[in-house]
């Protein structure tokens, strides 16, 4: 069984400073993310063959096939791996602003505008009780993108949706620089969203 490794933030820890403070961001990393990491891993040795080399996505986008007895902690832990990973990748020094091409067309149609999509998303992840993430995502059903939110680290891709960009609401991600203040931290974070890396994404899924 190959082991899953805690994946590198491509920048320093302070880069997103002051939206995001660096210590913040360390342990978040190196202590949080670490843990759904050796979390999966555990998870994993329980599993068959098949289902442990089975791609993380396609394995969080089919949890029925996971032993019930392993399912919970599949769910949270490789849940929560893929989405700090998709986390850091999706954030960047001197970012935010607004998207352009496919995304901001994709935006664009479904919310009406970027300014009406950002209110729903910020709206509606500050209201998330407890731990969570808000999230865009891709339906390919419908072949558009949508807004949800989850609890805990529970992936879209349980939703049969891709995930394109989440903010995590969870207290550790904010609470040493903004304590109880989430409606502030859910509005710093837009001023260091990699648009390039989201709109990349969803070129993808769509190539």
């Amino acid at each position: 069984m190959a082991k899953y490794e805690l994946p590198k933030v491509p920048y320093s820890y302070d880069s997103l400073e002051p939206h995001i403070d660096a210590k913040t961001m360390e342990i978040h990393h190196t202590k949080h993310h670490q843990a759904y990491t050796d979390g999966l891993n555990n998870a994993l040795a329980n599993l068959s063959p098949e289902l442990q080399n089975m791609e993380l996505p396609k394995l969080l986008s089919n949890l029925s096939q996971v032993p019930e007895n392993v399912r919970g902690a599949v769910n949270f832990h490789g849940g929560g791996y893929e989405n700090h990973a998709l986390f850091w990748n999706s954030m960047k020094s001197s970012g935010g602003g607004k998207p352009g091409g496919s995304l901001e067309e994709a935006i664009n149609s479904v919310f009406g505008n970027f300014d009406s999509f950002k209110e729903q998303f910020i709206k509606n992840t500050i209201a998330i009780q407890g731990s969570g993430w808000g999230w865009l995502a891709y339906n390919p059903q419908t072949k558009k993108v949508e807004f949800t939110t989850m609890p805990n680290q529970t992936s879209p891709r349980t939703k049969d949706l891709v995930p394109l960009m989440g903010l995590d609401v969870w207290e550790h991600a904010y609470y040493l620089k903004y304590q109880n203040r989430r409606a502030d931290y859910v509005n710093a974070w837009w001023n260091v969203i990699n648009w390039d890396e989201v709109d990349s994404r969803l070129s993808k899924i769509k190539a």
